[in-house]
């Protein structure tokens, strides 16, 4: 027995109600959409309905004032997304394959910090094997970086997540311990064994409470019940160090940013028993086509392109 293929009525193109599809998904409303795709709101219904049509499913629905997919919808935008990108970029992808990585750039989000310790080694041999691919380092926070990436505004990220939001990808390469850092004739600085209970009585100086490092101090104190304090909220790990260096505080920072020459300003302590190591890696936004420039960059972020620094002592690639 045979079955008729059924045929795809709307304008006789698949890749239309596709894209479109793929546009209500990412954007959560059909005006945005047909904005994006300059069409008109109807032409945009017409191709969802026709779509939902021909897959014999509800593809959408309602989330208050967004638009959100089914289970059937998530599917369908998990198998489409990357042909349609894939379409959408045919010609710039045959371009950049023809001349190869000679010419073209690469736009990477990441914040102050992955900046300043963990991506020169890897710009480094970046430049050196592509000379000619011109590279834009984008600095922003967390959430920034992520709004970036959705907008497509930058090829990839390179930082630290705790949560990784299901639109994303997260690829974890390095992981740093936790380190407590004080004056170097604090208390804490020689106290053989230190306990939560012992940090309790002194002021944190820790990054503003919206990123990373604040949320994690906070919850292993509470799930510890371990009462503490926050002496100074201030960004930028440079300048937390040399706050504790003055005496102005205490403070827990990942091994990552700790060099030989903060040996002389700083004592330096293990908390892995009670906090957990931090990863670092690259993400991207869930089925993006990475051009040549941008997959050449990932190849290259390698743990034996990291020079360990003097405190990191356990540093090491989750790969």
């Amino acid at each position: 027995m045979t079955y008729a293929t059924p045929r795809f009525s709307y304008k006789g193109s698949r890749l239309k109600p596709l894209r479109a599809f793929c546009q209500v998904a990412r954007l959560g409303s059909v005006s945005r959409a047909a904005e994006a795709l300059f069409l008109s709101q109807p032409a945009v219904s017409l191709q969802l309905q026709a779509l939902e049509r021909e897959y014999g499913a509800r593809l959408l629905e309602r989330s208050g004032r967004r638009l959100t997919l089914t289970r059937e919808g998530e599917t369908l935008y998990e198998l489409a997304r990357p042909l349609v990108e894939g379409m959408d970029n045919l010609e710039t992808t045959f371009r950049e394959r023809v001349r190869g990585l000679d010419a073209g750039e690469l736009n990477v989000a990441a914040g102050s910090s992955t900046i300043l310790y963990l991506l020169p080694k890897i710009i480094e041999a970046f430049r050196e094997a592509h000379p000619k691919v011109r590279v834009s380092l984008h600095n922003v926070t967390g959430a920034g970086g992520l709004d970036l990436l959705r907008s497509d505004g930058v090829d990839l990220a390179v930082g630290s997540m705790l949560d990784v939001p299901a639109d994303l990808d997260y690829a974890p390469v390095y992981r740093f311990e936790p380190m407590l850092i004080t004056p170097p004739d604090h208390p804490l600085a020689t106290k053989p064994e230190l306990t939560l209970e012992d940090l309790s009585p002194y002021g944190l100086i820790l990054p503003p409470q919206r990123l990373t490092t604040y949320r994690m101090v906070d919850l292993v104190f509470q799930r510890a019940r371990v009462p503490y304090t926050v002496a100074l909220e201030v960004g930028g790990w440079e300048i937390i160090k040399q706050y504790v260096a003055m005496g102005l505080g205490i403070s827990i920072v990942t091994a990552i940013c700790l060099g030989e020459a903060d040996r002389a300003r700083l004592a330096a302590r293990s908390l892995a028993q009670y906090f957990p190591s931090r990863s670092y890696g690259v993400v991207v936004r869930k089925g993006k086509y990475l051009s040549p420039q941008a997959r050449a960059f990932t190849e290259l972020i390698k743990p034996e392109l990291f020079v360990r620094r003097g405190y990191d002592a356990t540093g090491h690639s989750e790969r």
